[in-house]
């Protein structure tokens, strides 16, 4: 049925939860399984009062690369855990863009006919504010996500 499972993950324990069930997913039908990890451009907030400090190249290196290590550290527990139940994955770590919008993306170009993910499942305001990654992959992605609570 699901020949190739994309499984976003943030490396929280929360996220966790979509790891677990898209390994397990795809450990039963035999699934080729994609772990993305997906790290955010350096945070640019700039006002007016603002206009006195720009990051400098090193600054932003630095971050980027702060950013890789986190990386390679979140994705070393689910290649221990893949490993653990006998299912191989490839990982992925996409730099410098926004998760929802590099999820559906990396599905898309690698062939994933399913995405697995986690949500907090928050509402009204902190929804508003903290935002949604699953509800940008649910409102863009051509591809069906299976969404774990």
């Amino acid at each position: 049925m699901y020949s190739h499972i994309l499984i976003p993950t943030d490396g929280s324990e929360f996220a966790r939860k979509g790891v677990d069930h898209g390994l397990l997913l795809a450990k039963t039908l035999g699934s080729k399984v994609t772990v993305l990890i997906v790290t955010e451009p350096y945070p640019f907030q700039a006002t007016a009062s603002d206009f006195a400090w720009v990051p400098s190249e090193e600054d932003i290196a630095s971050y980027d690369r702060q950013q890789g290590e986190y990386a390679e550290k979140a994705l070393e527990p689910v290649k221990a855990q893949a490993a653990k139940i006998g299912v191989p994955i490839e990982t992925l770590h996409e730099a410098d863009d926004f998760p929802s919008i590099a999820i559906g993306r990396v599905a898309t170009e690698h062939g994933c006919d399913l995405i697995v993910m986690a949500t907090h499942g928050r509402r009204g305001l902190q929804r508003l504010f903290l935002g949604s990654q699953t509800l940008g992959v649910l409102q863009h992605s051509t591809v069906p996500v299976l969404v774990v609570r």
